[in-house]
């Protein structure tokens, strides 16, 4: 946009949309007034901030229809600065640094994006009579109010919602419960206690450009979108959110050139969060390095897999990574007992009169009761995955609230049995191409060589059960056989590859208790590993040798040519079968003569 700018003093900064000079310090606190104002007489922005950035701004649908010449506003603001603020909507001009300075929670945007009409279909859909706005809270005027309702915790934003909308929402519940505080994030301390780098580092906004590591469902995303509401609710960055499962390199930098933007003209950060980061290519991850280095944006990314492997090394340096362990029993008990706090759902073991009064006070959903051993089957089974968890709830909640009907009257018991039909089976974490991989298949290794056969078959079922390919397994056993076992046990070998051969005859699932067969033999055999420090002894002599390797001795080569034998070739050997006693002869070169490798150390050359 070509714009006729005025000369301002050094240490002034001028708003982009009222286009006055201001101090640097003052710049940010005069541009929340003057894009709140531009909300009032524009309408509320449908750009979301948490979304890959368009190269040409959205205007609100509820702006007023654009003339046909609103796109020279911008030109003729140069000649009247006045005329242009109160003729041109800043929101459609300047959408960028609105959306920026929004006040509203992570967990308000997305309960935005819920219309009056998708309600509407929803409740047909499940056969609700849908609640006009006297028959909701007070001041509520459906799902629209929630977007634009003041900031608040994201307790408060999920009590406004009845259990009957949570219930029949078409949004999963682990999406729904995310939380917006770290009050209600469980299961971390380690890294987010109230003693520790991070928590003081997010107190005090100096958040750093870091690295989410972590197994599905612990708590990655939800860690970052609690940073963004924190520095959203101060005003000391911008948060943008990418995924690197369907972001391009030119996405990047173009929500790279708006960092800059936001940096130059408001003296405000961007936080950029990249979620599976690993699916970025070390060419595009490279595209981060300046920016990360310079601090146009501080970087947050998460990812299942072993950064080591998979991020580069230079944008690794410059960032901190927090490793999240997988959440233990009793933080999914916490993350449950929320879940079904702010459904309305009782627990048998946990009656009280403050619940009857919640259940009566809905005529329109029926009392839902849960008992307390389904919600410890959920937390055993979900195997510290609180998104597996969450869902499997809501699965179960729906499908006996859909099978028994809404009528409000009715009681609805959920037991263990429900829950287990939604989960189908223990949720194992086992990824065949991960760290884990290599994690079961080392624990299994080093349980048979400490001859402990209960743990080599736990390891072994882990990755069975997993969906490992039963003849990486046998390979691994095969190898086992000749490391661990040797010459101690030598049928241990034969063992090993009859093992593989069966496995590789009939497959799973029914070669599982062959492999397991093969797997307490060999934690049972004696161990020697003579051959493979032999071995290992061998190629470090190779590798240290000095000069030229040593020729074979020429009594040990063949001689199938008159020539070679004129040259010395075989001249001197001795045929063992021939001598009725053992035959003193070399069979090393000259200078290795009397080394003996099985007690031989590369120190001694």
């Amino acid at each position: 946009m070509a714009m006729e700018m005025t000369a301002t003093p050094p240490d002034s900064v001028q708003c982009p949309v009222c286009f006055k000079d201001f101090e640097a310090s003052a710049i940010n606190g005069h541009l929340d007034l003057c894009l709140l104002k531009g909300v009032n007489h524009s309408g509320p922005s449908t750009t979301d901030e948490t979304e890959p950035p368009l190269k040409k701004s959205r205007i609100s649908a509820e702006a007023v229809p654009p003339s046909p010449g609103v796109n020279n506003t911008v030109a003729a603001s140069s000649s009247s600065s006045s005329s242009s603020s109160s003729s041109t909507p800043s929101t459609a001009v300047f959408s960028l640094f609105q959306t920026n300075r929004s006040k509203q929670s992570v967990q308000n945007e997305w309960l935005g994006s819920f219309s009056s009409k998708q309600t509407a279909v929803t409740a047909v859909n499940k056969g609700i009579k849908r609640s006009s706005p006297s028959e909701a809270e007070p001041g509520a005027a459906g799902p629209d109010h929630v977007k634009s309702q003041p900031s608040g915790s994201n307790r408060r934003t999920l009590n406004d919602l009845s259990p009957r909308t949570l219930l029949t929402i078409d949004k999963p519940l682990a999406e729904i419960m995310r939380p917006n505080t770290l009050e209600e994030y469980f299961g971390q301390n380690k890294v987010v206690g109230q003693q520790t780098l991070f928590r003081s580092l997010l107190d005090s906004q100096e958040i750093p450009s870091m690295i989410l590591w972590g197994p599905p469902g612990c708590g990655k995303t939800t860690l970052a979108h609690i940073i963004a509401s924190s520095s959203k609710k101060k005003g000391t960055a911008r948060f943008v959110t990418l995924s690197a499962t369907s972001t391009s390199t030119n996405e990047v930098r173009e929500v790279i050139k708006q960092a800059q933007n936001e940096l130059r003209l408001c003296k405000r950060k961007t936080i950029l969060f990249i979620d599976e980061i690993h699916r970025f290519n070390k060419s595009q991850q490279d595209t981060f390095l300046p920016h990360v280095e310079c601090g146009t944006v501080t970087l947050i990314g998460a990812t299942t897999e072993n950064p080591s492997f998979q991020v580069n090394a230079a944008l690794l340096s410059r960032c901190k990574v927090l490793v999240l362990e997988k959440l233990s029993v009793e933080a999914m008990a916490s993350i449950l007992d929320r879940a079904v706090a702010t459904l309305g759902i009782r627990v048998l073991e946990q009656e009280s009169e403050n619940t009857k009064d919640q259940d009566q006070s809905d005529g329109h959903m029926p009392k839902i009761f849960i008992e307390q051993k389904a919600l410890d089957t959920i937390a055993y089974l979900c195997d510290g995955d609180a998104r597996a968890g969450l869902n499997s709830l809501q699965l179960a909640v729906q499908a006996q609230v859909s099978s028994s009907g809404l009528d409000g009257s009715q009681e609805i018991l959920l037991k263990e049995v429900h829950i287990k039909e939604g989960l189908q089976r223990s949720h194992i974490l086992y990824d065949k191409a991960g760290e884990e991989h290599y994690n079961c298949i080392s624990a299994l290794h080093k349980s048979m060589r400490g001859s402990d056969e209960n743990a080599s078959l736990y390891w072994l079922g882990r990755m069975l059960e997993g969906g490992e390919d039963p003849l990486y397994v046998a390979r691994r056993l095969v190898r086992f056989a000749s490391e661990d076992v040797g010459m101690a046990d030598p049928s241990a070998l034969p063992q090993a590859v009859s093992a593989f051969q069966a496995c590789h005859f009939i497959g799973m699932p029914e070669c599982e208790v062959i492999l397991a067969q093969c797997a307490v033999y060999l934690a049972r055999a004696p161990k020697s590993v003579q051959i493979y420090k032999a071995y290992a002894n061998v190629k470090a002599c190779l590798r240290n040798h000095k000069g030229p390797l040593p020729p074979v001795p020429l009594h040990l080569r063949n001689a199938p040519t008159r020539l070679m034998k004129q040259l010395g070739y075989a001249k001197g050997y001795k045929y063992n079968p021939a001598f009725s006693v053992p035959v003193e002869q070399e069979y090393l070169p000259e200078e290795l003569r009397g080394i003996d490798f099985f007690t031989w150390t590369p120190s001694d050359a």
